[in-house]
């Protein structure tokens, strides 16, 4: 009989290190570059937090980036390089589960979206540069997709986990097991859409964070959210399902520079040992979301870092972030 898995840690138990992806490639960042490395390198002294933080490990695909990384880090971080097609490590590195194994699993660049070279193995890679032991899952799976308690209960979307570009051929029941068998989460939240133009289909770390057990953070819209449904919706579910739902600031309609809407979330905060850093977006809600954070997290200081350019790449902090949990 298999042993059950412990489930992975939650991200507010402590940590070794973290991985953070360092912009690297010019072409795919444009003008971009420059002021996303910039909002890396702050996110990376944040994290690190005077040394009261987790060691910080920035990984830069090649040697110009690992030099322009190691400029703007100082000696906050360790800068290893890697080969990656972006800086999305959430979902391309592996997951450190309650076993302290790495479990790495499949990568379709979000759904044949964005297959960019070295993204399907740099968690694989990553995890035994630091000598952790790595197992592999023949299944497709982003650390953005869920979100977890520490005692077993997990919250994704149906609009990822069930999207037919990802793993056709599973069922919920299926994706459950397959959950529980290789991750040990034996009980999983389903929630709906994912932020409108989130081009992840629906990432759970930009719509909901579970922030003690079965305590679950949700954004109350503001006027003109362009999420407000997707907010309510999932808020409904989760009570539904018996889970304490924690109402959280929204950033509402943020647009870019051709007047769309981008999915800009302040749900996609990190959650370190001594720092919770949030993205922040020039809009009036920036400072009520660290204002509730700061509640939330009293034994954490509580930094907001813009993002506006790391956005244009289509994630935020957390989503260029995996943490390494102490076990």
């Amino acid at each position: 009989m298999t042993q059950t898995l412990p489930p992975p840690p939650p991200e507010w138990a402590p940590h070794d290190a973290v991985w953070i992806g360092f912009p690297s490639h010019a072409e795919l960042w444009l003008e971009d570059l420059a002021p996303a490395r910039a909002e890396v390198a702050m996110f990376a002294h944040a994290v690190h937090a005077g040394g009261k933080g987790e060691k910080v490990i920035l990984v830069a695909a090649d040697k110009e980036a690992g030099e322009a990384a190691r400029r703007q880090a100082g000696d906050v971080a360790r800068i290893v390089i890697e080969p990656f097609g972006d800086i999305w490590l959430r979902d391309t590195a592996a997951i450190i589960g309650g076993d302290g194994r790495a479990h790495d699993f499949g990568f379709n660049g979000w759904g044949g979206k964005y297959a960019l070279d070295g993204d399907d193995d740099i968690g694989e890679r990553l995890a035994r540069r630091e000598h952790i032991p790595v197992e592999t899952h023949g299944w497709v799976l982003e650390g953005g997709a869920i979100d977890g308690d520490g005692t077993g209960l997990v919250v994704t979307t149906e609009q990822c986990l069930m999207n037919r570009n990802r793993n056709p051929g599973l069922s919920m029941s299926e994706i459950e097991r397959l959950l529980h068998q290789d991750l040990g989460y034996r009980q999983v939240l389903w929630l709906g859409d994912g932020l409108l133009h989130d081009h992840t289909d629906g990432h759970v770390d930009n719509l909901a964070r579970f922030i003690g057990p079965n305590r679950l953070l949700i954004p109350e819209a503001t006027d003109n959210d362009p999420n407000w449904r997707v907010y309510q919706d999932a808020a409904t579910r989760a009570a539904r399902a018996g889970v304490e739902v924690v109402r959280f600031p929204s950033p509402g309609r943020v647009l870019d520079e051709e007047e769309e809407i981008v999915p800009a979330s302040y749900m996609n905060f990190y959650i370190g040992n001594a720092a919770v850093v949030v993205p922040q977006y020039g809009q009036a809600n920036d400072a009520a979301a660290i204002a509730a954070l700061e509640k939330l997290f009293p034994g954490r200081a509580v930094t907001g870092i813009r993002a506006d350019h790391v956005l244009t790449g289509g994630g935020s902090l957390h989503c260029i972030s995996q943490q390494i949990p102490r076990i």
